[in-house]
């Protein structure tokens, strides 16, 4: 009964555009920009529910500015709402709208946020996580020249992390060039981690992957194509280097049909793609039920949104990687509390109730937004 004392009676929309130190560049383009939005839901009872969002329109379909519009119907569906019945408030969003999982998931992520407050626990033990476990992120080589790249991976691991993510798919023989160059400079302890985002054919992921086996390489992220995805139980059968599920696996539904192919080795978890914690929870399960391993990423989030992200890693012994890395990369951090960066790519996560942070108001000031209530 008391869940239903709580109602959603204020929603607060700004796009909140940070710049990055440097561009980021992938397979499907460069980035100059972490063109994210930020949500707070506030109830009738006095919680306030932070969450954001970081649309990619190569990815999701979405950009901030759609983000923005759409918010205006999920506000609108949500307003006197319980934001504690979690299930309901997604299946109404997913009423208003199909799709537009990144907008989607700022809201989910502030209703996360809100039930944790009021239970009085922090996020991931709410979500029947423990704190036991430590934290560690990659750092991220984006694409570029093979000169570049090296220095980049240089530079990482003289920061001291202990994992290095290289971006690839632009050319699978070069990705051969920079994965060895790479490895010549930086040697074969540190463990790569690569990510094509989608660059490469079928046969031309199967020569790179074997060609690559020898270097220490942990996993590889979306090879090929999403649409092409019955293609990658080829590439997993004919390769070592195990297959991350990432742009091919947004919902427990694309989880579920990756498995029943045996397309994949592992599954990259992005709570932009999933529209949120609800949804990433049933991947979660279908991957603990199939022993499969699982990463945590994002998109260009800040440490709000990677805040909700690392809350979630805590919440599933199958999830043993962490991408973490993006907020390192902007060049503002409007975020007060939240997850903290320590030596060699730990991550910290807070202990007060809920997510454990706010954002700073000067800075929501300054964006463009909208109020509904």
């Amino acid at each position: 009964m008391e869940a239903l004392q709580l109602i959603i009676d204020r929603i607060e929309v700004y796009q909140s555009p940070i710049k990055l130190k440097e561009p980021f560049v992938i397979s499907l383009g460069p980035l100059e920009y972490a063109q994210n939005l930020m949500v707070v839901i506030r109830t009738r009872e006095g919680l306030a529910g932070f969450g954001e969002c970081s649309p990619f329109m190569t990815i999701n379909g979405e950009s901030m500015e759609t983000g923005f519009v759409v918010s205006k119907y999920l506000a609108q569906m949500l307003l006197g709402q319980n934001p504690l019945d979690i299930a309901a408030c997604s299946a109404a969003m997913d009423r208003v709208i199909y799709g537009n999982s990144s907008v989607k998931s700022a809201f989910d992520m502030a209703l996360y946020d809100i039930a944790a407050k009021h239970a009085g626990v922090p996020l991931y033990e709410y979500l029947g996580g423990h704190n036991h476990k430590t934290l560690m992120t990659d750092y991220t080589v984006s694409l570029g020249s093979i000169e570049k790249m090296v220095s980049d991976a240089l530079k990482i691991k003289a920061a001291g992390f202990k994992v290095i993510k290289v971006k690839l798919g632009e050319n699978g023989e070069q990705d051969v060039k920079r994965i060895h160059a790479i490895r010549e400079a930086i040697g074969l302890d540190i463990p790569l981690r690569l990510d094509a985002n989608q660059g490469w054919g079928t046969d031309e992921a199967i020569r790179v992957l074997q060609a690559l086996e020898p270097l220490n390489i942990q996993f590889c992220e979306e090879p090929i194509p999403r649409w092409n995805y019955t293609e990658l139980s080829k590439i997993k059968e004919q390769c070592r280097i195990p297959v991350m599920g990432d742009e091919s696996c947004c919902d427990h539904n694309d989880a579920k049909r990756l498995i029943d192919l045996k397309a994949c080795d592992m599954f990259n978890i992005k709570l932009g793609k999933s529209s949120g914690i609800f949804k990433a929870l049933k991947i979660k399960e279908l991957a603990e039920q199939n022993n499969m391993p699982l990463q945590v990423g994002g998109f260009l989030e800040s440490r709000l949104g990677f805040t909700a992200s690392a809350h979630f890693a805590l919440a599933g012994e199958t999830i043993v990687f962490n991408d973490f890395d993006t907020p390192l990369m902007l060049e503002e951090d409007p975020v007060i509390g939240g997850i903290s960066y320590g030596e060699n790519g730990k991550v910290t996560v807070p202990q007060a109730p809920g997510l454990g942070l706010t954002v700073d108001p000067v800075f929501l000031k300054k964006q463009v937004s909208a109020v509904f209530s």
